[in-house]
């Protein structure tokens, strides 16, 4: 398996931006479709945005789209998670997911998760 570790959370102001890193090592990184999730208390852990090995295949939560931007860097083992217009329904821990296979990686039944890194919004 694949171990990731995710970075870059913190406290943003609503409307303002954030850049998560996922970190991977353990086997070769551009083998794996990369994705995101977040889970908010009390809420089920939702699908946030997947990419293809290669990076030219995108998929994107309905309660995101237009506003992250999923992407990914082979030469580094790293997959990033671009955020804009932050509101307050964005608050999160937010984890990084790992899968051979792009329609696994959007789905709870993942190979690989992350530990998460949290996301506050403040109004």
């Amino acid at each position: 398996q694949v171990q990731l570790v995710e970075s870059g959370g913190g406290l943003v102001q609503a409307g303002g931006s954030l850049r998560l890193s996922c970190a991977a090592s353990g086997r070769t990184f551009s083998s794996y479709a990369m994705g995101w999730f977040r889970q908010a208390p009390g809420k089920e852990r939702e699908f946030v945005a997947a990419i293809g090995r290669c990076g030219y295949t995108t998929y994107y939560g309905d309660s995101v789209k237009g506003r992250f931007t999923i992407s990914r860097d082979n030469a580094r083992n790293t997959a990033y998670l671009h955020m804009n217009s932050l509101s307050p329904g964005d608050p999160a821990v937010y984890y990084c997911a790992a899968d051979p296979s792009l329609a696994r990686v959007r789905s709870p039944d993942v190979a690989s998760w992350g530990q998460g890194t949290q996301v506050t919004v403040s109004s």
